[in-house]
């Protein structure tokens, strides 16, 4: 069963919605409450009377339209409609355009443990941007131990043991021009189109841990084309340590996959020993995973050339014989 995620609405008043001048109205001691719906809602049929158009866990947003159909109203009808929607579970509103929220409306989200916010952009701005803010923070999420790369313009990463060598195989590949992007702990988000997306969070940020060396820092030493803030992830390269009489696939026929949150991810078995280019070696196997994206499969195509030469051998020796 997969742990429901949520935001606080505390954190919608971060840096990453610094731009929308969010100030808190009401509600000040309940910024815990939990939004766990991506989608932002405008509750005007709620404002009607139909309350069960709102669903739980959702920001609601107040404008223009939502306050001016509300002016319309009795007081005492006005008032009940408050009730009836503070008593429903909404994590948050968010009041827009500066609009002063009207008589007893922060009265009531008061009694409920409800904050209200507010901000002066306009509600199509706050829509928005709060939406993308929720969707980015909802979405399902782990943490990989690897290296994430960007090679050729794939995302690649390198799994395997602690000291089997991808921190040192990942420098020599930055040094040939490659970038990186998060090294040793990689933060993996899977968005609603089904694509992986990881990244480092943090101080570790365009950082790497070299043993007998330390901590480096790769955008001052090899410049800003060096590291990327994020990639895709097309493809799980998994460098182990060389065992004797260990199975290897030879030809690549057979395509195996990695699964990263529920999501398939090309992936290959990579033995490391002595005297093998690891580096060179997922170059390789980097530009060999474009050309197959392109159409082209070395493997298949070898394999099929060769079935061709076989059968042209049968032929020749039955008519021989």
């Amino acid at each position: 069963m997969s742990e429901e995620r949520w935001v606080a609405v505390s954190e919608l008043l971060g840096e990453e919605l610094s731009d929308l001048r969010l100030r808190v109205l009401a509600g000040e001691s309940h910024l815990d409450n939990k939004i766990v719906n991506p989608r932002v809602q405008k509750p005007g049929l709620a404002f009607a009377g139909y309350y069960a158009y709102v669903k739980p866990g959702r920001v609601q947003i107040v404008g223009e339209s939502e306050t001016e159909y509300l002016k319309t109203l009795e007081p005492e009808e006005r008032q009940e409609r408050f009730e009836g929607i503070t008593s429903l579970p909404v994590p948050v509103f968010v009041i827009t355009k500066g609009i002063a929220p009207l008589p007893g409306f922060l009265l009531a989200c008061q009694r409920r443990e409800l904050p209200v916010l507010s901000s002066s952009e306009l509600s199509s701005t706050v829509i928005k941007r709060i939406s993308y803010f929720l969707e980015d923070h909802l979405v399902p999420s782990t943490t990989l131990h690897g290296v994430l790369l960007e090679i050729y313009g794939l995302g690649v990463l390198l799994i395997g043991e602690s000291g089997v060598g991808k921190s040192e195989s990942a420098l020599v590949l930055i040094s040939r021009g490659h970038s990186l992007v998060a090294d040793d702990r990689v933060t993996v988000k899977r968005y609603p189109s089904g694509e992986l997306v990881g990244y480092c969070e943090g101080p570790l940020r365009h950082h790497m841990e070299l043993r007998g060396i330390g901590i480096i820092n790769l955008q001052d030493l090899f410049g800003l084309a060096a590291v990327r803030e994020q990639t895709a992830i097309d493809l799980v390269i998994e460098l182990e340590h060389w065992e004797s009489g260990q199975a290897y696939d030879r030809l690549g026929l057979d395509e195996t996959l990695f699964d990263i949150l529920d999501t398939p991810v090309p992936y290959i078995r990579m033995p490391v020993a002595l005297g093998r280019n690891v580096s060179i070696l997922v170059e390789i196997a980097a530009r060999n995973h474009v050309l197959k994206l392109q159409g082209h499969h070395s493997a298949r195509e070898f394999a099929k050339k060769l079935e061709e030469q076989l059968e042209r051998n049968r032929s020749r020796q039955l008519l021989e014989g």
